[in-house]
């Protein structure tokens, strides 16, 4: 990549201190969408709260991510983004000092939330700054670098968390996300500059309102399974819910300036892409989150160990990631990500008919095996998503794929719990405790089996080549 670029007006900026700080921000911002996984254990003791209470540290995170994630167009397009990057910063950075201080659940909880504005404006954001810096002939070695960022990141977090808690609380994984962001912080001062073209434009908040729906939407999800639970009221807010969405959707084929610009959906290709960032990243952060977890209460180890054993599939999403986009440019898109599907699928089918307890070995070569196939299909299908668009309505289509991706991975994470605690609640009835664990895992298993094959036949209807572009 060249060294040296032009911002916007007209003064030259260090092109590759740019992107490293850009890259370092957005790595430590979205660890943290993972990293207490290892620590629900020791967060349930110190706070007396449930997993299912517990557990809202990273469902809660996702679903304020999603809100965020549509509007971040508009704010690349009102505020300057040198402004726009250190206030997230910033804003991140009070978020976490917060949940360092915390006495109580609920005040962890409010660190949390603003920890996930600062990411979901920032996620969608730093792939489309990269776009917009980077010449179009290097775009695919950026694209490996934002899926380096994007799959690695969230397979590091409970790796750095199992390490951090072996040496110290919990409290210290926050303290180092501090200490990074604070540094990236002043870094950002000197090397971010203005490089994004401004668009000024009325911000919609009737869109902004209506996109609450999906809160709702994934509130009521994650309410399937509790006990004492008022489903009169559940069902009232499912329909306000539904109908807000609905009323989003319709806001932004009626309006002038859409808050996301929803037209990138009438393009074939796009539609699959942006379906197959979401079912291999339900399977990526699924294995991220469930597989800590099964370590410690079936194989019966260490947080630490639990941690270092997604070592071997974080390694090799990351070494994957910086490569698939050049394989998707000598074999095709759909070969690749059919390639990757099958992988993941393949990795759900041995946890499904192998029954019973399984080893360590077996589990992290499972892991490696469905983290190794998400490389095969996350980033290419984001490139295959831009390359049927328009270059004005890339940071669109940036915006609707990490939003459904990050709907979708909610909901995975809650449908896994739900699913977990159900068919071990309902185990323990006829079994033991181990046995009920073991039948609740397999449960799991099975489920996002079925949710590997919905994604394989997504690939398969690839169109090949660079489709038609829909039009602005």
């Amino acid at each position: 990549m060249q060294e040296e670029a032009i911002d916007l007006q007209g003064r030259p900026y260090g092109h590759m201190a740019f992107i490293w700080t850009l890259l370092a921000g957005t790595f430590t911002m979205s660890i943290s969408q993972s990293s207490l996984s290892t620590a629900y254990p020791t967060l349930m003791k110190y706070f007396n709260v449930p997993a299912s209470t517990v557990q809202w540290l990273t469902t809660g995170f996702m679903l304020v991510m999603v809100v965020m994630m549509p509007v971040s167009p508009w704010l690349l397009n009102n505020i300057r983004f040198p402004v726009l990057f250190v206030s997230v910063l910033a804003l991140f950075d009070v978020g976490t000092f917060i949940i360092y201080l915390a006495t109580s659940f609920p005040l962890m909880m409010l660190g949390r939330v603003m920890e996930a504005m600062a990411v979901g404006i920032m996620f969608p954001s730093y792939q489309t700054v990269m776009l917009r810096i980077t010449p179009e002939a290097q775009r695919g070695g950026v694209m490996g670098f934002a899926g380096l960022v994007m799959g690695s990141a969230l397979a590091v977090g409970p790796i750095i968390s199992g390490i951090v808690l072996k040496y110290t609380t919990w409290q210290g994984l926050f303290v180092v996300f501090m200490v990074i962001i604070t540094v990236v912080f002043l870094v950002a001062l000197k090397t971010i500059k203005d490089v994004m073209p401004q668009h000024k434009a009325h911000l919609d908040y009737w869109s902004v309102l209506s996109s609450l729906g999906f809160i709702g939407i994934l509130y009521v999800v994650n309410q399937i399974g509790q006990t004492a639970v008022d489903w009169t009221a559940m069902s009232g807010l499912l329909v306000v819910s539904l109908l807000a969405v609905a009323y989003f959707v319709y806001r932004q084929f009626h309006v002038a300036a859409p808050l996301l610009d929803l037209r990138v959906l009438k393009t074939f290709n796009f539609d699959l892409a942006v379906l197959l960032t979401g079912t291999s990243y339900i399977a990526l952060i699924v294995v991220t989150i469930v597989f800590p977890l099964y370590y410690q209460e079936v194989l019966g180890i260490s947080p630490f160990a639990s941690g270092m054993a997604l070592v071997p599939g974080a390694v090799v999403l990351s070494l994957l990631n910086p490569l698939t986009g050049k394989l998707a440019d000598k074999i095709g898109f759909k070969a690749t990500m059919l390639t990757g599907m099958s992988m993941i699928v393949l990795g759900w089918l041995w946890l499904t008919l192998v029954g019973g307890r399984q080893s360590l070995v077996a589990m992290i070569l499972t892991a490696t095996l469905i983290e190794g196939g998400n490389a095969f299909v996350m980033m290419p299908a984001v490139t295959l998503g831009a390359n049927s668009l328009p270059d004005q309505l890339i940071s669109h289509g940036t915006a609707v794929i990490t939003t459904v991706r990050q709907i979708l991975g909610s909901t995975g994470v809650a449908v896994a719990t739900l699913i977990l605690a159900a068919v071990t609640a309902g185990q323990l009835k006829v079994t033991t405790r181990a046995a009920a664990n073991i039948a609740g895992y397999h449960a799991v298993f099975v489920t996002f089996l079925a949710v590997a094959v919905v994604g394989w036949i997504f690939a398969a209807m690839l169109r090949d080549g660079r489709k038609e572009k829909v039009t602005a």
